[in-house]
């Protein structure tokens, strides 16, 4: 009889929790009698230079394991790569299955968000078709909140949670500032297409904080001729002025606005154009504009790098879905997403599922239309009703002199 192994790797953009997947797909995989848990190192695209490593030489420990849950970025390291449809390549495939025949790996698991999905659907395809007894599984992951049939995505919580705690630190910094002269301040949060993570920054209105004063998503098109009206409005009303965009909002025309000042030029593999200076461009135009002060704040990586502020409910659910895609594929199940099904909002509570990737893959969930305002400069209360249960509790870092400790491969 053959060894029972399993392989996991993890692609594209890392989060703060995608670790805790990894941990409960390994915890997961031992208890459920699996000989070896393979990582590939750097996703796809490292495993097809056969770079990988058992997982067993570098987690020892149930300690490990929760150091593993609180390590931001990709432990495994990440890729962006794009596989070849099947019919345009049959080698890299047969070099794929090569490698996994060789490891006898009965389970391919793929942490990732809608790229990596692909990569799943496209390897189940292939197996179904040549006989291949190996079972594939997705395991969702992006800050972007972006992927279809899941009620949310693991890391998007963790992420919210900052943006809604450093957007109310700026506007406090921005109150300290003015006193007789006006400032405007830009904030730009991630998000290509979907606004999920722009609209976090509403999170900053609590009783002792206004929160921003307009918020700009992607998923309506961005008058840059209204965005002004609107400022000189508000500033004959109040000296500090905070606004939130999303990287990727764009103009009627279909550009974004980041392209105006130059940016966008960087494509990757996948055809995505490299979003930055969004909030730059719109500082400067009404700092020439108006002539008042303007700054523009880029959370940029801080977005998905900050462990230290993960959300509880994120850590535990990253570690369920991890889990809940070794018992599918050791149940048989392949070509699937394991998903997060809101099972109770009061008090919340949530459960995994699982869907045919081939409904997820490629496929981008925007914020609705009806969560914005009549403007669509602000988000509604269900927007924030919907997202509040999600950074709710801490997993405190484990400190190690003031700072936090991180569990690191050793090759």
């Amino acid at each position: 009889m053959g060894m029972r192994n399993i392989i996991v790797g993890q692609s594209g953009g890392p989060t703060s929790v995608i670790n805790s997947s990894l941990a409960g797909v390994y915890k997961t995989a031992i208890e459920r009698g699996f000989d070896k848990v393979y990582g590939m190192l750097h996703g796809i695209q490292g495993f097809l230079d056969e770079q990988y490593v058992d997982l067993s030489t570098q987690i020892h420990s149930d300690m490990d394991i929760e150091l593993l849950k609180r390590t931001p970025s990709a432990f495994l390291g990440s890729c962006r790569y794009k596989l070849p449809e099947i019919h345009e390549d049959m080698e890299i495939y047969e070099k794929i299955f090569g490698i996994l025949d060789k490891l006898e790996i009965e389970a391919f698991i793929y942490i990732g968000g809608n790229d990596s999905m692909d990569t799943i659907k496209k390897l189940s395809d292939y197996a179904i078709v040549k006989g291949h007894k190996q079972k594939f599984l997705g395991v969702p992951k992006t800050i972007d909140n972006d992927l279809a049939l899941t009620d949310h995505t693991p890391g998007f919580g963790s992420a919210a949670k900052y943006i809604g705690a450093s957007t109310k630190e700026v506007i406090r910094d921005a109150l300290g500032l003015t006193y007789k002269k006006e400032m405007i301040t830009i904030i730009e949060v991630m998000g290509r297409n979907a606004g999920w993570l722009t609209g976090a920054t509403a999170l900053a209105k609590t009783e002792e904080c206004e929160g921003p004063d307009l918020i700009y998503l992607p998923e309506v098109p961005f008058d840059i001729d209204a965005f002004l009206s609107k400022i000189k409005d508000l500033l004959k009303e109040k000296k500090s002025i905070i606004v939130a965009v999303s990287e990727g909002i764009k103009l009627p025309d279909g550009r974004y606005v980041c392209e105006l000042s130059g940016g966008g030029d960087y494509v990757d593999a996948f055809g995505h154009k490299q979003l930055t200076g969004t909030a730059a461009y719109l500082a400067n135009f009404l700092g020439a504009e108006i002539g008042c002060k303007t700054r523009a704040v880029e959370f940029s990586t801080l977005q998905r790098s900050a462990s230290h502020m993960a959300s509880r409910v994120d850590i535990n659910e990253a570690f369920m879905v991890g889990g809940a895609a070794v018992k599918a594929a050791d149940e048989g199940d392949s070509g699937k997403m394991v998903v997060i099904d809101r099972v109770s909002d009061d008090p919340y509570m949530s459960a995994a599922g699982i869907y045919d990737v081939h409904k997820i893959a490629n496929n981008e969930k925007t914020v609705p239309r009806e969560w914005l305002n009549e403007t669509a400069d602000y988000v509604t209360e269900e927007f924030i009703n919907y997202i509040e249960p999600l950074i709710q509790g801490d997993y405190p870092p484990f400190m190690v002199n003031g700072l936090p400790q991180h569990l690191v491969l050793k090759k």
